[in-house]
């Protein structure tokens, strides 16, 4: 990343217009789980929202992994999306989803 795409973030936005696309290749409840998330994680970023793209990214492959292997998304993320989000997006988030990556690879 070049100095001009850090300031003006057209990064970030090439990034989510891809992210938006490996959304649209998911079933439809994950789909509408993927907005859900992408709307409770944004409060949680920082001045650039630049935390919240690995976080993103992360979450994405644990839905396209499950959505491969046909669990339902509730399943996946439970019943509370709100919380869900607040757990990645604090000190944890990363931890959190690491578990729930290797949950769901076992099953």
């Amino acid at each position: 990343m070049n100095f001009w795409e850090k300031i003006t973030g057209s990064d970030m936005t090439k990034e989510m217009k891809t992210f938006e696309s490996r959304a649209k290749k998911l079933p439809a409840d994950y789909q509408t789980a993927w907005k859900q998330i992408n709307a409770n994680l944004w409060p949680h970023s920082d001045f650039t929202g630049r935390n919240l793209m690995p976080i993103l990214d992360g979450v994405l492959g644990l839905l396209e992994e499950t959505a491969a292997d046909g669990q339902r998304v509730q399943e996946v993320l439970g019943d509370d999306i709100k919380g869900f989000c607040s757990a990645l997006a604090g000190e944890e988030g990363a931890k959190v989803l690491s578990r729930q990556v290797a949950r769901a690879a076992q099953q």
